[in-house]
């Protein structure tokens, strides 16, 4: 008996402290911006917090929406238009929202995106066509320095991670390519695949996605293999110190109030804590990130000024 009743009160101490934990649900259907087209990162990860989401939030559905164009930057110049009610969030990326506004061809600057929540990293990953006579690393390096300006290497967007990535390779290894910008990794699949480009510069969870359906990964940027492409050897290894990628979070409108904005970060680090997304994110290659408003001050100011000087490297914003 005595233990039964301290069993009770131990219970009912822990109680508001796990009612205080819990993420407070939204009080209307959510709204889900996304600034790429259907089929690529930005999409599955929307996917998979709309079915976390679902679990957290029953009587809550996520309403995915696409409004894709000038590779993210069309959603990103018209976010702030969107009702500041706490249900609508859009889908944003870094260098993405940097490299932009310094190339100059966007409405928007990086200061009128109001990110939340940072919840995932995408490495980058060289891959070619499965049908390219290409087998390994070396061999691109090769074929490239053979045919300087011939290999053609997709990518997501102009001024996107991608891109900055596809420059780097060239510099690195003193090549010469040729970027081929898409509106999203799911539009660049098809020429991929079917070999209409040599290749891609892309990121961890195309390269898994499409492994036995024609692509073949030839260098990934991560500190050490992936545990599902055990065989692809990393950008250390082959001799430069590269360990990079895409950053993907969400935003809101700027003139959301703080607490909303507090209250749709909390929610969005209970999903990324959530065994489910965890499991969902390794399988599919996102390395999962909790930036959420407290400290996105700090993270954003050091995330600009690197990419502001990589933008430098990369002659943006010289017309």
């Amino acid at each position: 008996m005595i233990k039964r009743i301290l069993s009770a009160a131990a219970l009912a101490l822990l109680a508001p402290a796990a009612l205080a934990q819990a993420p407070a649900c939204p009080e209307k259907n959510v709204q889900y911006w996304q600034a790429f087209p259907p089929g690529g990162e930005s999409d599955l990860s929307a996917r998979h917090q709309q079915v976390v989401l679902k679990k957290k939030c029953p009587n809550i559905e996520t309403i995915i929406q696409y409004k894709a164009g000038a590779g993210g930057a069309l959603m990103w110049t018209q976010m702030n238009q969107l009702p500041p009610d706490g249900a609508n969030v859009v889908g944003v990326n870094l260098p993405h929202i940097v490299f932009q506004p310094i190339q100059g061809d966007v409405q928007y600057k990086t200061a009128d995106v109001t990110p939340v929540f940072w919840f995932h990293f995408t490495p980058d990953i060289l891959v070619v066509s499965a049908k390219s006579p290409i087998k390994n690393f070396q061999e691109f390096i090769q074929n490239a320095k053979a045919n300087p300006g011939q290999i053609s290497l997709a990518g997501s967007g102009q001024y996107s991670a991608n891109h900055a990535a596809h420059e780097r390779l060239d510099a690195a290894f003193g090549i010469k390519t040729l970027y081929v910008p898409f509106k999203g990794t799911g539009d660049l699949a098809t020429s991929v695949l079917g070999g209409q480009v040599t290749g891609a510069m892309t990121y961890v969870p195309f390269a898994i996605a499409n492994k036995d359906k024609g692509v073949r990964p030839l260098a990934v940027a991560m500190d050490k293999r992936h545990p599902l492409m055990p065989d692809v050897p990393t950008f250390k290894e082959l001799g430069v110190d590269w360990v990079d990628g895409a950053y993907r979070g969400i935003g809101m409108p700027k003139s959301t109030p703080a607490a909303e904005r507090k209250r749709v970060s909390d929610l969005w680090r209970a999903l990324n804590g959530d065994a489910e997304m965890k499991e969902l994110a390794a399988k599919s290659g996102f390395e999962l990130v909790n930036v959420g408003v407290e400290e996105m001050d700090g993270f954003m100011q050091g995330k600009t000024k690197l990419y502001t000087e990589g933008a430098a490297r990369m002659g943006l914003g010289k017309k």
